[in-house]
C-alpha cells in the first residue's frame, strides 16, 4: 500500500470553504478511484486552518492515477487561493 500525507494550512477566512471542497474531493476520490482505499480528512481543533489527509492507495500507480483525475485538477484549481501552505509525504505501508 502507498501511503500519502497532506498538510494544508489554509487561508484566514477561507478555512471552513476549504474543508467543505476537501471533503468532496475526499469522497470523489473514494467513490471514482477503484485503486483509493482511504482518503481521511482531520482538522486540528486548535488550529482551525489545518487539515491534514491521510491517504492510502493500493500503489504509486493508483495514486498517479489520482493526480491525473479530472476531479483532481477541479479540486487544485479552486482551492488553490485558499491554500497558504502544502506539505506532501508519502511512504510505503509495511
Amino acid at each position: 500500500m502507498y501511503v500519502v500525507i497532506v498538510e494544508f494550512t489554509a487561508q484566514p477566512g477561507h478555512a471552513e470553504d476549504f474543508k467543505r471542497r476537501v471533503r468532496q474531493q475526499a469522497n470523489d476520490s473514494l467513490e471514482q478511484e477503484p485503486g483509493c482505499r482511504v482518503f481521511d480528512v482531520c482538522i486540528d481543533p486548535e488550529r482551525d486552518n489545518f487539515v491534514l489527509l491521510y491517504e492510502v492507495y493500493t500503489d504509486r500507480a493508483a495514486f498517479d492515477a489520482h493526480l491525473a483525475s479530472a476531479h483532481f485538477a477541479d479540486f487544485e484549481a479552486s482551492v488553490r487561493h485558499w491554500v497558504v501552505d502544502k506539505e506532501v509525504r508519502t511512504y510505503q505501508k509495511i
